[in-house]
């Protein structure tokens, strides 16, 4: 399994109902990211949902339960966080991080 598809499709019907027009999927790390505008709100690796939460949220997001740092190649990456299936399972979890996701990306100018 390279990635969760089954998650990656619970995260494109969420995006269905938040995501401004401009919305665009890419494979990318081994899994799959969403953008808005050319940018990256969230995305799967593996079983992990990754939030792009921005720097202003960030340490207030890996308080939340069932999240970690973003960290691929031994360097974390601040304003990203992995949360965990538990902390997904949920419809409404899952789109109250999405909603995150999408809120950060759209403070940025298009790409």
């Amino acid at each position: 399994m390279a990635y969760d598809e089954g998650l990656a499709q619970r995260i494109g019907e969420v995006l269905d109902e938040l995501a401004p027009p401009g919305r665009a999927e890419k494979r990318m790390f081994g899994g799959i990211g969403y953008l808005i505008q050319g940018n990256m709100a969230c995305g799967v690796h593996k079983e992990y949902l990754i939030v792009r939460v921005g720097s202003a949220r960030y340490q207030e997001a890996l308080a939340a339960p069932h999240t970690r740092v973003f960290d691929m190649t031994a360097r974390a990456m601040r304003g990203w966080v992995m949360v965990s299936p538990d902390g997904c399972a949920s419809d409404p979890d899952l789109r109250a991080w999405v909603q995150q996701g999408v809120d950060f990306s759209q403070t940025l100018p298009p790409k």
